[in-house]
């Protein structure tokens, strides 16, 4: 059982440089990606297909702004990410009683066009996930990756992640095929609810994502990180107005990392347009408001949007959930307690006990 204190609903791990090459299937052992020095003396992940994956803001967690660097070696800052042994002692300073885990350099693979090759790897990721959770059972708890290569193999992933006992599945913001709300889908949203797993979108996980944010945004670079929680919105849009939700009343949906203040007026805007405008737009006809399918299936993860805890009025209170995103550069890590205490005076105990704890718990199913 879980013990009392902070459950975070978006941690990470750092995937270590022999988390692809020792894991994956020996026909790809060859191109798994691997760790190498840069011209600039930092370290990266090189992935084919993809661009290089530094590990400065995966690791930047307590630094001073100033202090954050994109590029460095893998072994400077936190090693907690990859080593089970020392992420306790981590938890422990920042009152974190567990964890749900996340990937780091697994979100820039969603970029990779290699279906197979993307499977494979995220087949060694999950293999490497499920050692590092052992060591810590009671504390960390995975989500397993699945590229959704086709419906037959992302049931089989489905299934094998919870073999794995993860807790849940970091779904890619895109399929290979036709899009989410489509009907051939429906076997793969049934089995999830049959197992009883929490489908997981996090931030850069679309193409979207990654060329919005860092090679198409406009004006500076850091109005292109303003982008970030708009193709999980995506996302959630296509789930409500595309009738998933209605067709599958127990599938849950996590929003990770993509904020959660927005949801209110997310919400009314489907209303609207669902009540207005479903016709001449070709929607799917509701037998519900949009609204009704976000209160009851959608789970929203903050970090630092402090104003979502003045939404407990305005949208389901049971459906918003804090994390610390430890180790990454967002992090509220290791004053998260003196921030939540300072953001969450308004609340009663209840309420505050529901966005730091209990709420990650009933979305992921955990021993508490």
């Amino acid at each position: 059982m879980i013990k009392e204190g902070l459950i975070s609903a978006d941690s990470h791990v750092t995937e270590p440089p022999n988390c692809y090459q020792d894991y994956i299937d020996k026909k790809y052992r060859d191109d798994a990606p691997y760790v190498a020095e840069q011209p600039d003396g930092s370290e990266a992940f090189i992935i084919r297909g993809a661009n290089p994956v530094p590990f400065g803001l995966m690791k930047a967690a307590g630094l001073k702004p100033q202090e954050i660097k994109p590029r460095i070696r893998f072994h400077d800052h936190h090693l907690s990410g990859s080593d089970p042994t020392l992420r306790a002692e981590a938890q422990d300073r920042d009152n974190i009683a567990a964890e749900i885990l996340f990937a780091s350099v697994g979100l820039m693979l969603n970029a990779v066009t290699d279906m197979d090759y993307k499977q494979a790897c995220f087949d060694a990721y999950n293999r490497w996930l499920a050692e590092y959770c052992a060591e810590l059972p009671e504390r960390v708890f995975g989500l397993g990756q699945t590229a959704i290569v086709s419906v037959d193999q992302a049931i089989a992933d489905f299934q094998q992640a919870r073999k794995m006992d993860f807790v849940g599945i970091m779904m890619p913001g895109e399929p290979a095929q036709s899009d989410y709300d489509d009907p051939m889908y429906d076997e793969l949203w049934s089995c999830a609810e049959e197992l009883d797993l929490t489908l997981a979108f996090h931030i850069f996980t679309t193409k979207k994502d990654i060329t919005e944010t860092y090679e198409h945004s406009r004006g500076p670079l850091i109005n292109g990180f303003m982008n970030m929680p708009r193709a999980i919105q995506d996302t959630i849009g296509l789930f409500v107005l595309g009738g998933v939700l209605e067709r599958h009343p127990k599938l849950r949906l996590a929003s990770s990392e993509g904020d959660t203040s927005w949801a209110p007026h997310l919400a009314s805007c489907m209303d609207r347009a669902h009540k207005r405008h479903h016709a001449w737009l070709k929607g799917e006809r509701l037998s519900q408001p949009p609204s009704f399918y976000i209160d009851q299936q959608v789970y929203f993860t903050f970090q630092t949007d402090w104003p979502a805890f003045k939404c407990t009025t305005v949208m389901n209170p049971r459906r918003i959930m804090w994390a610390n995103d430890f180790p990454h550069s967002d992090s509220t890590w290791p004053n998260s307690q003196h921030l939540i205490d300072e953001h969450s005076q308004h609340l009663s105990a209840e309420e505050k006990n529901w966005i730091v704890r209990s709420n990650v718990a009933e979305c992921y199913r955990l021993p508490v």
